[in-house]
């Protein structure tokens, strides 16, 4: 049995602060939804891996939120007021806040209090980083060599394709064959654009697609270009609109971007990793002391047994 088996349902109690089930789901959801936009996963083979670093996320926050309440001086009331007057305008407005929220301002004491508690928790973090050193040239340059990928144009495509929709079932296999013998024609070499201006259901416009880049188009019809070399022509393949021949006609590589023109984006983002790191150690400083627990339900009451 793993560590986080059979802990799942559980209410999480920590210094006598009781998480709800909600919560954890609430950060379930969006820790799976972040793997599931990186096509990492598929279904639910991680669930119980991504539930533990959930319950990991909450108990990190918790701690922090608590020794903010702990040892930082209370906000003034010009300061939440401030901070609600942002919280305000960066959603367009007070009608929109309210709108956006699902709130009401009957209940602005309550959201004056969880802007209070932010501003502690964020007094913490300043207060906590406050001595982290500014990184150095030859840092960021070390930083942008070892995570080039990150800092390069992504790769484009340009394709041009013949598009077939298919309207009814029995119409598919004669699509099909059509098709096949357009290929065969291209493949021998005839004109690309010709043949797409005769057999294609798009007009003659919309037979060039232009330049793009992973996640702008069709993922059927990605997966296939992305894989082509500039020339090629496709195999017939279908997505949910009907049949697609393709061709590939140029190609972008993503070549790294100047180090000048991410300078700013490389340090942001070795201060913001010293910081979570700094946080971390705090942290982990406090769970040493702290009590964490999983508590388990109690069981409903068989009014039988009292018979």
């Amino acid at each position: 049995m793993g560590f986080y088996d059979g802990i799942f349902g559980m209410p999480l109690l920590i210094n006598g602060q009781t998480i709800d089930d909600s919560a954890i789901d609430q950060e379930f959801s969006a820790i799976k939804a972040h793997y599931e936009s990186l096509s990492s996963i598929s279904c639910c083979e991680r669930d119980d891996e991504f539930r533990g670093y959930a319950k990991e996320n909450i108990t990190f926050r918790a701690l922090l939120t608590q020794e903010a309440e702990r040892t930082i001086p209370e906000p003034s009331d010009e300061e939440v007021y401030r901070a609600f007057q942002k919280l305000k305008d960066e959603h367009g407005g007070s009608d929109q806040f309210y709108a956006n929220m699902g709130l009401v301002p009957d209940q602005d004491e309550l959201i004056r209090d969880d802007l209070r508690l932010n501003l502690k928790v964020e007094s913490l973090r300043e207060k906590t980083c406050s001595a982290l050193a500014t990184p150095t040239e030859e840092e960021c340059r070390s930083f942008y060599d070892q995570n080039i990928e990150q800092y390069s144009e992504e790769e484009e495509v340009r394709a041009s394709h013949i598009f077939k929709s298919v309207r009814k079932t029995e119409e598919r296999e004669t699509i099909f064959k059509n098709l096949c013998e357009v290929r065969q024609k291209l493949v021998g070499g005839a004109d690309f654009n010709q043949l797409a201006c005769k057999h294609s259901d798009k007009p003659e416009e919309e037979i060039d697609l232009g330049f793009f880049k992973r996640g702008e188009l069709m993922d059927e019809f990605e997966i296939v270009t992305f894989s082509m070399q500039t020339g090629e022509i496709s195999p017939i393949f279908a997505t949910p609109h009907g049949f697609h021949l393709a061709k590939v006609t140029e190609r972008k590589t993503g070549s790294p971007k100047p180090f000048k023109s991410v300078r700013e984006n490389i340090e942001a983002e070795i201060i913001a990793q010293r910081q979570d790191a700094k946080l971390q150690k705090l942290v982990d400083e406090l769970k040493k002391s702290a009590k964490v627990e999983y508590i388990e339900p109690e069981e409903p009451i068989n009014s039988q047994d009292h018979n």
